[in-house]
């Protein structure tokens, strides 16, 4: 085959192929060309190009320079037709035109989580009583977790099915876990701060309870401490008090039952009077003279209070919510009633 014969039936090729892509008017023609000229069994570029084999050796690079270029104008043919047709087109059919003149759609603004805005609260109101705010790891070695709150080893609040271990001791190594209360940002200020400390501490802690109404393996916790000279048990039941009338109004009375907390001694369970009924919010009492002298205090000469409240809890009593889970489903029509 003479060399200028197939360069002819390959000018007409292109010709031809670019003018079918070009009068293709829906998706359906245009697939149909597409088959026509570059299907990979009967196309006709297919079977032009099994013609080079008749063109002479000599005059086969020059041939084959030209079906290279003639591959890539039907291939830009093809393309620009495919653009072409799917111009102004979505997963769910055609654009429509922009309106100016339509209003525009609101913007739905988040806002903080219930636990968030309490947590927020309480910050303010400690804020006025002069705490400040202090914060610490959430995974814990046993010293600030158990030992320097004087839990010792045979105390079953180290018992693993109550706890969240991450690891074990051994070889020098202290186990480490998910701290079970925000205890252990005391002791952690304490041994670097000298007294007097007046802080709290708000965060998520860990304990491996069945999840129901009224409780869940991860809730939060505000704790407060205050370590001074002459701090009395007196001195607790006013910041307590001030604290339960600013959250929860004037009208709240609060009582001190006597309890037992490793930690402080003497311990108090805290209740509020608020809408007819007596509320459990708490434990509290007077730092033990053994967790002083783990951090390095002298008990002759400082003496502290501590309390912890659960947030949730709180948050629970003044929104009359029933189950704590409700935090923690994301259910939005929850949500957004806070």
């Amino acid at each position: 085959m003479a060399l200028a014969d197939f360069l002819k039936e390959l000018d007409a090729l292109a010709a031809s192929a670019t003018a079918a892509f070009q009068a293709s008017s829906d998706p359906s023609a245009l697939e149909a060309a597409r088959i026509e000229y570059v299907g990979a069994k009967q196309g006709r570029l297919k079977a032009v190009q099994k013609n080079m084999g008749q063109v002479d050796p000599a005059d086969r690079p020059l041939a084959g320079k030209r079906l290279n270029e003639v591959k890539a104008e039907i291939e830009r043919a093809m393309v620009m037709a495919t653009e072409r047709l799917t111009a102004g087109k979505g997963a769910a059919g055609p654009v429509k035109p922009f309106d100016p003149t339509l209003p525009g759609r609101p913007v739905r603004l988040g806002r903080l989580h219930p636990i968030t805005q309490t947590i927020d609260e309480l910050i303010a109101i400690m804020g006025r009583l002069g705490f400040s705010v202090a914060d610490g790891p959430e995974i814990e070695d046993e010293w600030h977790n158990f030992e320097a709150l004087n839990i010792p080893l045979e105390h079953p609040a180290r018992d693993p099915l109550d706890n969240f271990y991450l690891s074990v001791a051994g070889r020098g190594r202290t186990a480490m876990l998910l701290r079970s209360q925000t205890s252990t940002v005391q002791i952690r200020v304490m041994e670097r701060t000298p007294p007097p400390v007046r802080i709290i501490t708000l965060g998520r802690v860990y304990r491996p309870d069945t999840a129901d109404a009224t409780h869940y393996p991860m809730f939060h916790q505000m704790e407060g401490l205050l370590v001074d000279r002459r701090v009395t048990m007196a001195d607790l039941k006013s910041v307590l008090r001030m604290f339960a009338t600013s959250y929860l109004g004037s009208e709240v009375r609060i009582r001190f039952r006597p309890s037992f907390f490793p930690f402080t001694e003497p311990s108090v369970e805290v209740d509020y009077h608020w809408n007819d009924q007596w509320i459990e919010f708490g434990g509290a009492g007077m730092v033990d003279p053994n967790v002083l002298r783990a951090v390095g205090y002298d008990p002759e000469d400082v003496t502290g209070f501590a309390f912890g409240l659960g947030v949730e809890r709180l948050c629970m009593r003044r929104h009359h919510i029933t189950d704590i889970r409700e935090f923690y489903r994301n259910d939005i029509r929850f949500l957004h009633q806070f």
